[in-house]
């Protein structure tokens, strides 16, 4: 947990060092992919784990860390972002429910709903006048997470190293063409990159896209989806300690409210059926 809410300020103190974000995205998963290599040692899945495995990658490698820095990248406060990655769960649930016809109970239901009113309430902050823009690309990582993690649960049978080694690579790939599209050169951006950035982009990588990642993956294995993610969902209290702490970040009324809501509206989400 401490890995996963500690991911939005360092990927920050990045951008603040003018690391492009859809170029750090890139580097994040080629070092990923680079990493996993002599583990996955290029076996390839059986046909019937393609299109899960292609989905999972282009969802959870391209869309949630592209969307996740550009959403700290136009946001000057970080906590909201935190929180409105928390819709990843209510999100994977909606989605669970159209693509595998789960049955959504009405409790469940009434915490979605609740989850998404804590969001508006931080939405009216007046100190995120400026960061609207940011806090929608939140959502999207949110949404694009919440569809990774249902097509995660058709890659059981997979190695956890095949699985994050695809995402390594497809994250790596398309992230790069995206930004040499958006970004410009990226190998001058590349060489522009300083020492400290290339450390927190690495943090990202080993820690929290490899360790944290890695171990939440290996767990669904032998436990179920709804006995990990409460404890996932707790992850933006270390976040939002480590941006008081880092930027001096003081959260409003509007947003300890909001915050409350959402967070315990998901941790509860998967406590009932």
């Amino acid at each position: 947990m401490v890995a996963h809410g500690s991911a939005f300020p360092v990927a920050k103190l990045a951008l603040n060092n003018s690391v492009p974000p859809i170029l750090m995205a890139s580097l994040r998963m080629g070092l990923v992919f680079i990493i996993l290599v002599p583990f996955w040692k290029f076996k390839l899945p059986e046909k019937k784990f393609f299109k899960p495995i292609i989905i999972f990658s282009i969802s959870m490698g391209v869309l949630v860390y592209v969307f996740m820095n550009l959403s700290l990248y136009y946001s000057s406060i970080i906590s909201p972002i935190i929180l409105g990655s928390q819709l990843a769960i209510p999100f994977g649930i909606l989605a669970s429910a159209i693509i595998l016809k789960e049955n959504i109970s009405k409790n469940k239901w009434f915490l979605i709903f609740f989850s998404f009113i804590g969001i508006i309430i931080i939405f009216f902050d007046p100190k995120l006048t400026e960061n609207y823009l940011g806090l929608f690309f939140a959502g999207l990582m949110a949404l694009f997470f919440g569809l990774a993690q249902v097509y995660s649960r058709q890659l059981k049978e997979l190695p956890t190293s095949m699985i994050n080694a695809s995402t390594g690579i497809f994250g790596f790939i398309i992230l790069m063409i995206i930004s040499a599209i958006f970004e410009g050169d990226s190998f001058l951006n590349i060489q522009k990159i300083n020492l400290e950035s290339w450390l927190l982009i690495s943090y990202q990588a080993i820690i929290v896209s490899l360790c944290a990642h890695l171990l939440m993956f290996h767990l669904y294995k032998f436990y179920t989806v709804g006995q990990i993610f409460p404890f996932y969902s707790l992850f933006p209290i270390f976040g939002i300690i480590l941006t008081y702490i880092v930027f001096a970040e003081v959260p409003t009324f509007m947003f300890i409210l909001g915050g409350i809501i959402v967070i315990s509206s998901v941790f509860f989400l998967h406590k009932i059926k």
